[in-house]
């Protein structure tokens, strides 16, 4: 009888789970229509969520060091940098006289694999002589990593020019999968697609790819040994884990996820240079992680949409509403936008230090029924009382 109840169960909520699924496949799949009919400016809105969706994949990225591993990393934007001029130096004439013909504009799939094992390598390099540090010192760390590595793009142009230096790389040309260029627009059934709709369902097929990867780590032996890293480094290695190459292989999976967006972004914008890599964005990429919940990839997919939508919110809607009220515009959005995501930081982190999907875990850690065992304790006094009169 148990069984079968649960069995009932069980079909009831993968049945729930596929209409969840099958739901939010097809808003997916007719979002770009749906943004270029209910906005004039569907294309920037599109370009928005084409954003949101390279976000995602960096935080998916971090959350493997931060929220499995738990090892503090504001460097990780140097990965995404790693994987952008990857892609460009490969793909664009900058460097096409000293590249071999084999190896320059080589197919999509063998691109994606290329920049995730260069941004992987950089990512044990940065892990192997940090495997002792935790913490505050870890975090410095990383974060001169990060800034390293901004300053060899931003200097790499002399005395031979690899990186253009500040000017960057532009000339990089769109990706070509199955025949198709994804810069000039495809007739399909009667229906034309721009670039800016085809990059937003490849990008959105490679996010697809890094949350279905994510989530067989998650579930996996690795996966395990990561959060167990994460609870207690030297119970972890007294139950026979090997935490050296457990935390090089999260560093190394973290960059290689960071790598694959960096190459979808080069080519998406059709131009790299190192402004685009600062520290600030190492914060708002980690910012989306503690935002949206660590270790619970939900979470972090949701911290990741709301920090990458709210300045186009704010965009479209602060300046109307300054015109309206003031008839000029006071203040910019970019700014007021860091003063409301500073606060909500803020308020969050004291509501809800979980964050705002934790990982059930998280939340038993953080928000422990204390009232429980507290009523416990006050009963076990009052019976030794009683015992004692």
């Amino acid at each position: 009888m148990t069984s079968t109840i649960n069995s009932a169960e069980f079909r009831a909520n993968n049945l729930k789970t596929t209409l969840v699924l099958g739901v939010i496949a097809v808003v997916l799949a007719i979002l770009p229509w749906a943004l270029g009919h209910f906005f004039e400016s569907g294309n920037s809105w599109l370009r928005a969520v084409d954003f949101a969706l390279l976000y995602i994949m960096l935080a998916l990225g971090l959350n493997i060091v931060v929220g499995y591993a738990g090892l503090l990393d504001l460097g990780y934007i140097a990965f995404y940098a790693v994987g952008a001029y990857t892609f460009a130096l490969l793909n664009s004439p900058h460097l096409q006289a000293v590249i071999p013909e084999w190896l320059f504009q080589p197919n999509f799939f063998v691109m994606m694999l290329i920049a995730a094992f260069v941004a992987g390598v950089f990512g044990v390099l940065l892990g192997s002589p940090t495997l002792k540090l935790r913490g505050d010192y870890l975090a410095i760390v990383t974060l001169g990593f990060g800034e390293i590595i901004r300053i060899f793009m931003n200097n790499l142009d002399r005395p031979i020019n690899i990186t253009n230096g500040p000017q960057g790389i532009n000339n990089i040309p769109a990706v070509q999968f199955a025949g198709y260029d994804l810069g000039r627009p495809i007739e399909f059934l009667g229906v034309s697609f721009e670039k800016i709709h085809l990059y937003y369902y490849l990008i959105l097929a490679m996010c697809f790819f890094i949350i279905f990867v994510s989530m067989r780590l998650q579930r996996s032996r690795i996966g395990r040994a990561w959060v167990a890293i994460r609870e207690d480094e030297i119970a972890a290695n007294a139950m026979g884990i090997n935490t050296r190459n457990v935390k090089l292989l999260a560093f190394a999976m973290g960059a290689s996820f960071g790598g694959v967006a960096g190459a979808l972004f080069a080519s998406f914008q059709g131009f790299v240079s190192p402004e685009s890599f600062t520290l600030m964005e190492s914060i708002m990429v980690l910012a989306m992680v503690v935002l949206g919940g660590m270790g619970n990839i939900p979470g972090v997919i949701l911290g990741a949409v709301i920090v990458s939508i709210t300045p186009e919110i704010l965009r479209d809607v602060i300046n109307p509403l300054q015109q309206a009220l003031v008839g000029r515009k006071v203040v910019d959005p970019e700014n007021l936008r860091m003063l409301i995501f500073g606060l909500a930081m803020i308020v969050i982190m004291l509501v809800r230090p979980a964050g705002l999907w934790p990982s059930k875990q998280r939340r038993a850690e953080l928000a422990p029924k204390t009232k429980t065992i507290s009523q416990q304790e006050n009963d076990s006094l009052q019976d030794a009382e009683r015992n004692h009169d």
